[in-house]
């Protein structure tokens, strides 16, 4: 049994794919006094980082900000602009649009679930034409809303947005397009507006390298014009109130001050480094990490080069190989943390997170975790991952910004 008091020399590798490690200057942001939520200091606090956050989702409208993780934003985002009983168009690529589906159908809408067939339909992302062949189906216009993931975390494919409004377009059909990327934003290039997105659903814990607890809709004229009609019973929820004390700088509800202390910080280290920047880093780590993979003779989650995610890493396991039990190795020796696989790629495979406070330097120690890990565990590779990565960061110098 593990020590609640375990604290080995050196630091912890969290390298899941969100939490991602906190940078220090966000902690020492958080622990700044708190202080009075209704009072002048807040209110001039809350207009600069409602401003800020909006250059990150690329959006000149709204982005609400709740205390809440993103699971509460996908549940902001169905009640506010469907009502019981409206049908909606899902697609499933993977555990997290799976259960974004199962909230759906909790919360009294009609889901319809699109997708490639069993486990191999996890390894690829939103299949744009298929949305668009059921939408033209759809004579009747029933259907209210698409949803999709643009980052699925738990397989490592980052699906193209931009593909499913050229879709939806094409089919000229008026649903409203709802976006999880939870674990994409400000890891992968994201354009709320530019796309088409009616919601963005969004978190903390991830790109934003923050602890979790804060979530976030980033929402359309079309989407605040559907709220107004929409029947869904919402309160704490609700945008209405929220769009209007946000207008001062504040919230119809006691906010989460402290991680918004921390949240103006990562915003301030994001625009300060410059998107295009931040998007070319995490692509180069995604790119190393891969390149380890495939040295090790293994095969990556996804299967489709186009998508692949500058997130996580998906690293499946040989027949036969329980990729859990290496996991257990990998963090009873190296005090290394590594995602699970979920749902019906349980066992399958592990997940590499390259996100967060991150360098060229942990995800090497990472991959040499990984490496000597599988090694004990008797899992066969061809070579060795850490030397091409070594190799693969010293030929593709990110560059200067």
């Amino acid at each position: 049994m593990l020590k609640l008091d375990f604290h080995p020399s050196g630091r912890h590798f969290l390298q899941i794919p969100g939490p991602s490690p906190v940078p220090d200057r966000i902690l020492r942001a958080m622990s700044l006094p708190t202080i009075d939520h209704r009072g002048p200091e807040f209110g001039a606090l809350g207009l600069e980082l409602l401003d800020k956050i909006r250059r990150v989702f690329k959006t000149e409208n709204p982005v609400i900000i709740y205390p809440a993780s993103g699971t509460g934003a996908w549940e902001a985002a169905l009640a506010n602009t469907l009502s019981p009983g409206d049908r909606v168009l899902m697609f499933e690529t993977g555990h997290f649009a799976t259960l974004w589906h199962k909230m759906a159908r909790r919360l009294g809408v009609e889901p319809e679930f699109l997708g490639l067939p069993g486990y191999e339909g996890w390894r690829h992302g939103v299949q744009a034409d298929m949305i668009e062949a059921r939408l033209r189906e759809d004579s009747a216009q029933e259907i209210k809303a698409v949803c999709v993931v643009h980052n699925e975390t738990s397989t490592g494919v980052t699906s193209d947005i931009a593909a499913v409004r050229r879709a939806m377009d094409a089919a000229g059909h008026p649903a409203l397009l709802l976006v999880d990327t939870i674990s994409g934003l400000a890891s992968a290039d994201y354009r709320h507006d530019e796309w088409g997105v009616d919601v963005t659903i969004s978190g903390s814990q991830k790109g934003l390298m923050l602890p979790p607890g804060i979530s976030f809709n980033a929402i359309s004229d079309k989407a605040i014009e559907a709220s107004r009609h929409n029947r869904m019973p919402k309160s704490f929820w609700a945008w209405d109130e929220i769009l209007e004390a946000n207008r001062n700088g504040y919230w119809p509800y006691t906010p989460s001050t402290n991680l918004l202390y921390g949240l103006n910080e990562a915003l301030d280290m994001l625009l300060e480094e410059g998107l295009d920047h931040v998007f070319a880093r995490h692509q180069r780590w995604a790119a190393g990490v891969r390149t380890a993979v495939q040295a090790w003779g293994l095969e990556i989650q996804c299967q489709d080069p186009a998508v692949y995610s500058p997130v996580l890493t998906g690293v499946v396991m040989p027949e036969g190989v329980d990729a859990d039990a290496v996991r257990k190795i990998i963090y009873e020796r190296f005090d290394l943390s590594l995602g699970t696989g979920l749902g019906k790629a349980k066992g399958k495979m592990f997940r590499i997170g390259h996100l967060g406070d991150c360098n060229d330097l942990t995800l090497i120690a990472t991959l040499g975790g990984c490496e000597a890990g599988m090694k004990l565990a008797g899992v066969p590779l061809a070579g060795s991952g850490v030397t091409a990565a070594l190799d693969y960061f010293a030929q593709h110098p990110l560059d200067a910004k």
